[in-house]
């Protein structure tokens, strides 16, 4: 075997040596599919991923510690061949993980996920991330009323159909924004269920948004006022009064005057109300009684005296 000329082994090694480290870049910068997640709301995986911003809660620490290793490969909960037949191939308990080993801790049942607050009958933009573009359908499902976040999540707490339904949207900027309108009977901690399958490729990627949908009093985003305290019937008879006299004392006993956290909570009602202790104290007689009393005392001596010095005569 007939050897390489030293002046041409010494240039296939320099050329060589020069296309490693660019071989090496391509490698390290192409992983083998990709990948997305929502951000908003955002879903599990995400916020307990290092690029998320709640990886120190409690419910990602244990979320953590039940998967064995971080959530880094946010992007990547996907099975492949599923087809559609997303009920029969990922089991109850399973849903928030795909069924995946590494994904293990986002099925935890727990009410203290990451969570974002949402309107019932809104229209909603999510943000799903994608770090490479693939063509497929988004599908969204909204947990039933009255889910229980104490209790693994399953099939049966999804609807049989999505409340909304995306083929192909645009990527832009690095993220697909989808467009809903949410149900609007839904109240407190419910799941939005996100199902994207790949019509590009054979993966389907699964992911579970926490939400929590405020009480019916809560809707018009104040939260809910506390009423304005009513006057009692004392009160009330004491506003009719005319200006100058007490109430009785009966009526001061009944009105007390209202706390400062219900004034507060009442508002310029509270302010505005009647109340015994404005009214003038009522614990002695007043002054006009007391002259009328001298008075009377008056006539009563005179009178006596004068049937005295008759009687005498």
């Amino acid at each position: 075997m007939a050897r390489m000329p030293w002046t041409t082994a010494r240039r296939t090694s320099a050329a060589v040596a020069a296309v490693t480290p660019f071989l090496l870049t391509v490698f390290a910068a192409a992983p083998a599919q990709a990948h997305g997640a929502p951000t908003d709301p955002v879903s599990r995986v995400f916020a307990c991923s290092p690029d998320g911003d709640s990886s120190g809660t409690a419910a990602c620490r244990s979320a953590i510690t039940a998967n064995g290793s971080p959530f880094t490969a946010w992007d990547n909960l996907r099975v492949a061949n599923v087809n559609g037949r997303d009920r029969q191939t990922i089991p109850d308990g399973k849903l928030c993980s795909g069924g995946l080993p590494a994904y293990q801790g986002l099925d935890l049942a727990r009410a203290d996920w990451p969570s974002t607050r949402l309107s019932p009958g809104a229209t909603l933009t999510m943000k799903y991330v994608s770090t490479i573009p693939h063509t497929g359908t988004f599908r969204m499902y909204l947990t039933e009323p009255g889910y229980d976040p104490s209790k693994p999540l399953k099939w049966s707490d999804l609807p049989e159909q999505p409340f909304a339904q995306v083929k192909d949207p645009a990527l832009t900027n690095g993220a697909y924004r989808i467009r809903m309108t949410l149900p609007k009977d839904r109240t407190g901690r419910q799941v939005l269920y996100t199902i994207w399958q790949n019509s590009s490729t054979a993966d389907t990627y699964y992911s579970c948004s926490d939400v929590v949908f405020p009480a019916a009093a809560e809707e018009d985003g104040s939260g809910a006022s506390a009423p304005s305290p009513t006057p009692t019937k004392a009160v009330k008879e004491a506003a009719k009064k005319k200006p100058g006299k007490s109430p009785s004392p009966t009526a001061s006993a009944a009105a007390p005057t209202p706390s400062p956290s219900v004034a507060r909570s009442a508002g310029t009602a509270a302010d505005s109300a009647p109340v015994a202790a404005d009214a003038e104290p009522a614990s002695g007689p007043s002054a006009p009684m007391l002259a009328g009393g001298a008075a009377a005392v008056l006539v009563l001596t005179g009178g006596a005296a004068l049937a005295l010095r008759l009687r005498r005569r």
